[in-house]
């Protein structure tokens, strides 16, 4: 959850890890693999279309919104099991200069709008931040401990249960979203998608 409080007014400067000049829909192909124990294989291909796309800029920040969309795989599953499509579900986040923190409330649509009209940034929970500029950043809530370290022009977002949950997020300078992974107990269920690079060849 989000708290409202706003905190001291900043002039907001373009995040390296994730910006637009424009609302324009930013798409993107991601691939890579996914597991779940009603599929035969070990791990299966999987696509996915993930698109960027900036709802609201503030003086002191934006918001995007990230769908995975074109979700694309080909999992047997024993004979008679109807194999589930794979859902991702789409994300919403709060941008300033230094940070990318997850909105993570009940209607997401309702809470951006709230937000968009601040004058001042909200204050975010330790929880909800998935991405820094500068330093370091670790946070433990129950058994889940969350690390987030700059490397070169990544900016890379991990978090571990014990049970073997997980989740893995990589942000590239100039890029935005390069790498989404999650995962639920002992490879019970999960995927990890790559962003694909493109050629420019002429």
């Amino acid at each position: 959850m989000m708290m409202i409080a706003a905190s001291p007014l900043s002039i907001y400067a373009a995040n390296p890890f994730l910006d637009s000049q424009d609302d324009k829909p930013m798409p993107a192909i991601f691939r890579g693999t996914q597991w779940s124990d009603e599929i035969e294989q070990e791990e299966i291909p999987l696509s996915v279309r993930v698109v960027t796309t900036r709802i609201a800029k503030m003086d002191w920040g934006a918001i995007f919104k990230i769908e995975f969309i074109d979700v694309t795989s080909r999992a047997r599953t024993p004979a008679g099991v109807r194999p589930k499509k794979r859902e991702i579900r789409l994300d919403y986040f709060i941008v300033t200069d230094d940070r990318i923190v997850l909105l993570n409330e009940e209607d997401n649509d309702a809470a951006a709008k709230k937000i968009s009209a601040l004058n001042k940034p909200p204050d975010f929970e330790p929880n909800d931040i998935y991405a820094i500029t500068n330093g370091t950043f670790e946070h433990q809530q129950g058994e889940w401990n969350t690390t987030i370290k700059l490397k070169r022009d990544l900016c890379i977002y991990e978090a571990s249960h014990p049970s073997g949950h997980f989740k893995k997020i990589v942000w590239k300078k100039g890029a935005g979203l390069v790498e989404y992974a999650s995962g639920y107990g002992a490879h019970a269920d999960g995927y990890r998608l790559k962003r694909e690079v493109t050629s420019h060849k002429k």
